[in-house]
């Protein structure tokens, strides 16, 4: 199994059962991303709990240890340590990306990544975020990205669609029409 196949597993049985529980989502998001920031900011601890060399029984107490410390809610403090007695801690971070996509899903949000030339006004970010809404029926954020490459215009990609507004593309899809006729 992929490392992201395995994160996608473990993440929907981690919201599924939160969902259950009636557990704060956002606070298990909160204290996963915070755990998972741990490896980043202390290199010693991701070089051990990482290691395969390293025992499991070893890993699972120390993250045992580490949730107790930390004050995680049981039911992530369980998830982590089940991770660190599989040796799987390594698919944290893909773990959160998809226990945050699935919470957005969960809350009806969608994200929407626009990517212009120049950064928007804020009014310009608002309409946009409205008219997405309309199209898609559903809360929208609107996550800006600059890129010169496309020359001007606006790049929308919401999941797999891409609405392509570029000059760019405007510009490919001219040179097309003058190469075939």
């Amino acid at each position: 199994m992929t490392k992201r196949a395995a994160a996608v597993r473990y993440a929907r049985a981690l919201f599924d059962v939160a969902v259950k529980e009636h557990a704060n989502l956002e606070q298990i998001e909160a204290e996963l991303a915070a755990f998972s920031d741990l490896f980043r900011q202390h290199a010693t601890l991701d070089r051990v709990l990482l290691n395969p060399a390293v025992p499991a029984p070893r890993k699972r107490a120390a993250v045992a240890e580490l949730t107790a410390r930390l004050g995680l809610s049981p039911i992530l403090a369980k998830l982590l340590t089940l991770l660190a007695e599989r040796d799987r801690l390594l698919v944290l971070p893909d773990l959160l990306a998809v226990y945050r996509e699935r919470l957005l899903d969960y809350r009806g949000v969608v994200r929407a990544e626009v990517t212009t030339t120049m950064p928007l006004a804020t009014q310009q970010t608002d309409a946009i975020g409205r008219r997405l809404k309309e199209v898609t029926g559903r809360t929208v954020t609107v996550e800006e990205r600059i890129d010169p490459a496309i020359l001007g215009g606006v790049v929308t990609r919401i999941g797999s669609m891409v609405f392509d507004g570029s000059i760019a593309r405007q510009l490919e899809k001219i040179r097309a029409k003058l190469v075939e006729g």
